[in-house]
This record gives C-alpha cells, sequence and structure tokens, in this order.
C-alpha cells in the first residue's frame, strides 16, 4: 500500500494487521473443517450437504487469499507457517468426531456464528477509519451471514425430514 493510502487509515495498522491475521487463521482452519466434514460425513442428505460444504470450504479458501493480499498490502506478512494457526485463532477447529449429518450442520453453524462474531468486530473497528479494509471484511461478513443461513436451513429440512 502507498505511504499516502497508509496514512490515511484512521486506525493502529499493527493491530489491525493482528486482527487480520487472526482471520487469517481462522479462514484456513474453517477450509479445513468444511472440507474434512464434507469427507467423513454421513446419513440423510448427505449428498446435499457434502456439495453445500464444498461451496463453503471454497469460499474459505477465497477469504485467506483476500486476507493474505490486504494484510501484505498493509506492510505485514501473513501467518506463515500452518502451526501457529493454531495460536492466532478466534474460531478454532473442531474436528468431526461424530459423522452424522446434523452433528457437521451443527459444528459448521457455530463456526460460522464465531466468525461472524469476528469480522463485524473488524468492520466496526474499519469503519470510517480504512474504507479499503472495511470494503473487504464487509463483503466476507456477507458471505459468512450466508453460510450460517445455508446451513441452519440445511439443518431445518432434515429435521422436517426426519419430523423432529
Amino acid at each position: 500500500m502507498g505511504t499516502q493510502a497508509i496514512k490515511i487509515i484512521k486506525t493502529d495498522v499493527e493491530q489491525l494487521i493482528t486482527l487480520l491475521n487472526k482471520a487469517f487463521a481462522d479462514e484456513w482452519l474453517a477450509y479445513y473443517q468444511y472440507w474434512m466434514g464434507a469427507k467423513v460425513i454421513d446419513g440423510p442428505m448427505r449428498n446435499v450437504v457434502i456439495t453445500e460444504l464444498i461451496q463453503h470450504a471454497t469460499d474459505e479458501l477465497r477469504h485467506s487469499d483476500m486476507l493474505a493480499n490486504k494484510i501484505i498490502q498493509l506492510g505485514g506478512t501473513p501467518i506463515l507457517e500452518p502451526k501457529e494457526w493454531y495460536e492466532m485463532t478466534n474460531c478454532g477447529y473442531s474436528a468431526p468426531k461424530d459423522f452424522y449429518v446434523e452433528k457437521i450442520l451443527n459444528q459448521n453453524i457455530k463456526g460460522e456464528q464465531c466468525a461472524i462474531e469476528v469480522y463485524n468486530k473488524i468492520v466496526n473497528l474499519t469503519k470510517d477509519k480504512d474504507i479499503e479494509t472495511y470494503n473487504m471484511v464487509t463483503q466476507i461478513l456477507r458471505d459468512e451471514v450466508e453460510h450460517e443461513d445455508d446451513l441452519q436451513k440445511l439443518l431445518e429440512d432434515l429435521h422436517i425430514m426426519l419430523k423432529r
């Protein structure tokens, strides 16, 4: 990012880079959680849910790319060692232990709810202070809200199908 562009940011750039790196760690762990869930899931509506999980995994990977580019643009370095993702994460990683579709959906809904909180905080931090980062994070937040909704609708459909 150019020196003038950094000058007009009205927030602590180092703090912002740290927050973006934490979100970067979350995105990589979310990618893996979705991807692995799609591999091991079992139960009714399995194929429909697999399609959704793979789409969400793809979105999380795209988010990690956006965040890495922004971190570099701000003069920082994205997390280079995957083991550091666990140290930096806001939302963690929930390895699937029960492969039943309902459990996988609930696990990923919880992850999306955490992501929504994380990005909402960054949106509030950058609003009227860093328009470029604000716009990028707002876009990611929209995706995370849509993901939560998609997963909750699948869970509702499952419950209706099973009459729970």
